[in-house]
């Protein structure tokens, strides 16, 4: 179908400061948006240009401007400005190679495929490195933090994401799983509708019809596997760190894009719980130490202090964003990509006793213990030093050369 431009003037214009919080959330409000464009040039945002599809309807167009106003009013403007603190910057200004010739470079010669929406599978070179990443980091949680690894479950109980607070503060980025209801006239049901179906037809509406609610859900990240790990108990032997790897799941809607933004991806994650200066220490070593590590790779980027993508929710949006920064409860690593762009490859959160209030995770004292957590996406992290150094092992820094072979085995 053809496609126009709708342009949405906004009733308040939004502080240049605060356009990258309006562009991370247009794609989701409505399946009419395919893309956007706003000012250039750090200029106030007075009015989003939409694309949209060119049917006439004029009624649906209506909808839309509504409803981005509403996200604006509830999810930007309730918000403070402010420009980003930078907590570290590379000594070295790396000039990254573009990032498009970098992916298009993995697709041509098979080292990356694409096999749907926001998933892409690794082949050899971008594998053996993706390892060898995350040895490093794992080095660091077990041998430096004294981590406990642990392997958990694609699944995580939906009931568990509902009780961290992931539901009501990041629906756009849910993902469900689902099954045939365990009886007998479901499944024949089911069958004799398959005869019917064709690549053209709904396939979803015959699953939905057979299929049990989603009572649980794909994690979006590690760390809430482990707070219901240990959810509604003291903690035994007092501070702890707890690492795990796994698949971790976030829609990115017409988001994605190669190796920067998928809806399937992996996560290295440490947990820190006990005490207030027990788990804030915690994250500044483990920052210290990934700072080092970022350097000894020679890879430019810088951290900065950060929040998450809250949204929806107009009574905690503006304040939640605002307490995470002026707390700074989470730094953001970011490297780059190319020589004007770059990307998050991890972030370093304090949660206060949020999650140990949550999860009823209590320490010596009987209080509610407090948290914080580092997560590396690998496949970004993979993807700063394969626009940096190349996709040529030889021209890699000498710890991702190694000598024998990375650990594989994938149980992490």
């Amino acid at each position: 179908m053809a496609e126009r431009e709708l342009t949405v003037p906004l009733p308040t214009a939004v502080d240049a400061g605060l356009g990258p919080e309006v562009a991370r959330r247009l794609l989701f409000v409505s399946p009419r948006v395919s893309g956007f464009r706003l000012p250039e040039n750090g200029a106030p945002v007075r009015a989003v240009h939409l694309t949209v599809p060119d049917d006439g309807d004029r009624d649906a167009d209506r909808a839309l401007v509504e409803k981005v106003r509403r996200m604006v009013a509830s999810d930007i403007l309730t918000q403070l400005p402010q420009r980003p603190e930078v907590v570290w910057r590379s000594a070295r200004d790396v000039v990254a190679r573009p990032a498009a010739p970098v992916f298009e470079e993995l697709l041509a010669t098979g080292a990356a495929v694409r096999c749907g929406p926001g998933q892409v599978a690794l082949g050899p070179g971008p594998l053996e490195l993706f390892h060898r990443l995350d040895d490093l980091v794992r080095r660091i949680a077990v041998e430096q933090m004294g981590a406990v690894e642990y392997r958990y479950p694609a699944l995580l109980p939906t009931s568990a994401l509902h009780r961290s607070g992931y539901l009501g503060s990041f629906p756009q980025h849910l993902m469900f799983a689902s099954r045939l209801h365990a009886d007998l006239d479901s499944y024949q049901d089911f069958l004799e509708g398959l005869p019917a179906w064709t690549p053209e037809a709904e396939l979803a509406g015959l699953l939905l019809a057979h299929s049990r609610d989603a009572d649980f859900c794909l994690p979006p990240t590690m760390c809430y596997h482990t707070f219901h790990q240990l959810a509604d108990a003291p903690l035994a032997g007092g501070d702890r760190v707890v690492t795990a790897r796994g698949s971790s799941f976030r829609h990115e809607h017409r988001y994605h894009a190669g190796l920067e933004r998928l809806w399937d991806f992996t996560i290295r994650e440490v947990v820190f719980l006990g005490t207030r200066q027990f788990a804030a220490d915690c994250r500044e070593r483990f920052l210290a130490a990934a700072v080092a590590l970022f350097d000894e790779l020679d890879l430019a980027g810088h951290c900065e202090v950060a929040h998450d993508p809250f949204f929806g929710d107009s009574a905690r949006t503006g304040p939640a964003i605002s307490s995470q920064r002026l707390l700074s409860l989470k730094y953001e690593a970011r490297l780059a990509v190319a020589p004007d762009r770059d990307i998050a490859v991890a972030s370093f959160n304090r949660h206060e006793t949020r999650f140990g209030e949550a999860f009823g995770i209590s320490g010596p004292d009987g209080e509610p213990v407090h948290t914080a957590c580092v997560g590396f996406g690998l496949e970004r992290l993979m993807y700063a030093v394969l626009c940096q150094h190349g996709p040529d092992p030889e021209r890699w820094p000498e710890p991702l050369r190694g000598h024998g072979s990375a650990r594989k085995d994938g149980n992490r």
